[in-house]
């Protein structure tokens, strides 16, 4: 496990990078940064609030070791006797309703066995989806996967389909974009490889959103577009308490509960029944969160 620390020193200065390149985007917001111990490790939470456009933003970062649990064991299947777990983990809320909120996470897990992986992705979650918005942050997403494999964006843009989704709902959460998880790095070139594909992931991140907050960042809005804002961000709460393996992983390991639900928004609503308004962004949206849509090339859906 020796490597997790040069892996983990790595994912430290990441942090501070996007914390300060999204500090700068903003103009007003600022990152308060808590350091964090408990007995398997600690981290550093970054979290902004009441910026010009972010509303609510985190940027976690944590190291973490100990036993590995049987419930543990349990959740991952695998058996071993310590492991150990590095990553950051990004959630960005913006005010306006026009802006999306979009995750970034990158994680290295190692156990005791001789077994390790990589795991991470991205995703985009607009309140109103705007399908230019979509083929942008697609276009982008294949781009930094092409440089590491000409394989990755197809697969994994079909695993963020398929992950990033409420079955209780049947909607997909957003947009999807890109999720992996156990790649495992059997041989020092394909850790090289994963390793500089989570970094390339990491700086690409803060670039694409700066794209979104220069677009939308200042667009006008009214109540209608506020309110629509708040249930789909009660959405969001539902996957990440529901269905995130990040969240479940997070606090069955004992990690710092604080950090782990910085992900979720300031505020959210929940209406009974909610019925759309014929031919509006609301009905719009809706009918575009779901699996298998090809945003680069949309003549290939049906």
């Amino acid at each position: 496990m020796k490597r997790i620390e040069k892996i983990a020193e790595t994912y430290r200065q990441l942090q501070t990078g996007i914390c300060s390149t999204l500090e700068a985007a903003d103009s007003k917001g600022k990152f308060s940064y808590n350091q964090w111990e408990k007995e398997i490790g600690g981290g550093t939470t970054a979290v902004l609030q009441h910026g010009a456009i972010i509303e609510k933003g985190a940027v976690n970062f944590s190291f973490v070791k100990g036993k590995f649990s049987p419930r543990m064991e349990k959740l991952l299947g695998e058996k071993a006797e310590n492991f150990a777990a590095t990553g950051i983990s990004s959630i960005l809320h913006p005010e306006n309703p026009w802006m999306p909120i979009i995750h970034m996470n990158v994680r290295y897990f190692a156990l005791d066995n001789g077994i390790s992986w990589f795991g991470g992705g991205i995703d985009l979650t607009p309140h109103i989806i705007e399908p230019e918005d979509a083929v942008e942050f697609h276009l982008a997403l294949k781009a930094t996967c092409d440089q590491s494999d000409n394989r990755f964006y197809p697969e994994f843009k079909q695993w963020a389909d398929d992950y990033y989704f409420l079955p209780h709902r049947n909607e997909t959460r957003g947009v999807g974009g890109i999720f992996f998880d156990r790649l495992e790095s059997g041989s020092p070139e394909e850790f090289e490889k994963l390793f500089n594909f989570t970094v390339a992931l990491s700086q690409l991140y803060p670039t694409i959103y700066i794209g979104f907050m220069k677009k939308h960042g200042n667009r006008p809005y009214s109540e209608r577009e506020k309110n629509w804002q708040a249930l789909r961000r009660g959405r969001y709460v539902e996957f990440n308490l529901i269905h995130d393996r990040g969240t479940k992983f997070g606090l069955e390991s004992g990690g710092n509960t604080e950090s782990i639900l910085a992900s979720l928004p300031a505020t959210a609503a929940w209406e009974y029944n909610y019925s759309p308004q014929p031919g509006g962004f609301e009905e719009k949206t809706l009918g575009l969160l779901k699996k298998g849509i090809d945003w680069i090339n949309p003549e290939n859906n049906p």
